[in-house]
């Protein structure tokens, strides 16, 4: 009796022992978090008073804005609250991680989502049960970065659905594609080095962590991410290591490796992005323009905000085609122009990149670029400008090296290449 009573006094014992040193966990977890949530709050306001209304009217705004995937300030009202999720349709089980379960629904107003909860039976759940022992307290631990309640269904984020970045699928892109993804790459990071909670460095900087949505290059996982600059005494506490090589920033007088987040996030960017899109085909007046953010960013001679400034140029002076100012004008004098029609049957080639894996479609600025590029082709004889255009605006021109009919479209010019004589 004595020694089964002494047994369990040691395991109360033990209880009481795991049970605050939980305690002591929340408590950390709590106070780490609550400078984020108001500055969160004060920025953007407190996402439980989103009512349906107001979600859907701005949720129309931003569906007609296609040139940006920063989230603003004023954009943050967009976000989705309990009320939506917890009318989520046509729920489907997509993955599952060490700490999280991904699941993808479509809100009330069809717009798809990818929903993340504490995976129950994920490694960083049990051994934070061998460790603690208390459920209810293992899934508050993991789930503390979270802003939605558990009445929600226990989501700890909610996310645009999109698909899984395929960096073999981008290499074989159109130019035009690659520099949309480097380009919205800049933006974020250049949103992250100046974030409500600070400075912020992605710690796990890797392709995978980021998915595509129509089009647009998003960041889907935050979990290894730190808002606080490394403190330092020395310069050399200020070194950031990578495989190949490694930079030092001074130590600042307040003891603090001041921009060492913004320095990781560029050279990652660089690393994993823009040394494998950004320069391959880029239009030939445009690549100096692109050797110096080669260059820049892969030697950390410049900030996030120059870089994007750089690439915001590029944007510039490629959609208003000043690119092309040297371009002969009497090229399209060598094209006959029939309004009104479209090519059908006959002869298409491939080329490559194109738009479509069965023709040769192209983005150009104009006719006359549409006309350079059939006359550089052997095997074109006519080119079609249509209705469709890229995300910059400018058209696509579908290329082939003949026809066998000409069908009747409003929106459509056919330009066929004149016989020599």
């Amino acid at each position: 009796m004595l020694e089964r009573g002494l047994t369990n006094e040691i395991s109360d014992l033990d209880s009481v022992s795991r049970r605050y040193s939980l305690f002591k966990e929340l408590n950390e977890r709590r106070k780490e978090l609550l400078p984020y949530y108001a500055a969160s709050l004060k920025t953007f306001g407190a996402l439980s008073k989103i009512d349906t209304q107001s979600f859907l009217s701005l949720k129309s705004e931003r569906l007609a804005k296609t040139q940006e995937n920063i989230i603003t300030s004023e954009e943050i009202t967009d976000a989705v609250g309990c009320d939506q999720l917890r009318n989520v349709k046509n729920v489907e089980f997509l993955g599952a991680g060490y700490t999280k379960t991904v699941i993808k629904g479509v809100l009330p107003m069809g717009f798809p989502v990818a929903l993340k909860s504490v995976n129950e039976k994920g490694s960083d759940m049990r051994r934070c049960l061998e460790d603690f022992n208390d459920g209810d307290g293992c899934r508050e631990l993991l789930q503390g970065h979270c802003q939605l309640n558990i009445q929600a269904g226990g989501v700890t984020a909610a996310l645009e659905q999109g698909s899984p970045l395929q960096m073999i699928q981008l290499l074989q892109s159109p130019w035009e594609e690659r520099f949309r993804v480097c380009l919205g790459l800049v933006r974020l990071l250049h949103y992250l080095s100046q974030s409500p909670l600070g400075p912020v460095a992605l710690l796990d900087f890797q392709p995978r962590q980021f998915v595509m949505v129509a089009g647009e290059l998003k960041l889907t996982d935050l979990d290894d991410a730190s808002v606080e600059e490394p403190a330092c005494q020395t310069d050399t506490d200020c070194t950031l290591h990578f495989p190949l090589r490694n930079f030092s920033i001074p130590c600042s007088s307040g003891g603090v490796c001041q921009g060492l987040n913004e320095k990781r996030n560029l050279y990652n960017a660089y690393r994993y992005f823009f040394t494998y899109l950004l320069p391959h085909q880029a239009p030939s007046i445009l690549r100096p323009l692109i050797d110096q953010i080669m260059n820049s960013s892969g030697e950390l001679k410049s900030d996030v905000s120059s870089t994007r400034k750089a690439f915001e140029e590029i944007l510039r002076l490629y959609k208003s085609g000043l690119y092309l100012e040297n371009l002969p004008s009497s090229l399209i004098r060598d094209y006959t122009a029939l309004r009104g029609v479209r090519a059908s049957g006959g002869v298409a080639y491939r080329c490559w990149p194109s738009y479509s894996q069965q023709a040769c479609l192209l983005s150009v600025h104009n006719a006359s670029e549409a006309a350079l590029i059939c006359s550089s082709h052997p095997h074109c004889t006519s080119f079609t400008l249509g209705g469709q255009v890229t995300w910059t605006g400018r058209p696509l021109a579908s290329f082939r090296g003949g026809f066998s009919d000409l069908l009747p479209d409003v929106n459509s010019v056919v330009y066929i290449k004149k016989a020599k004589a």
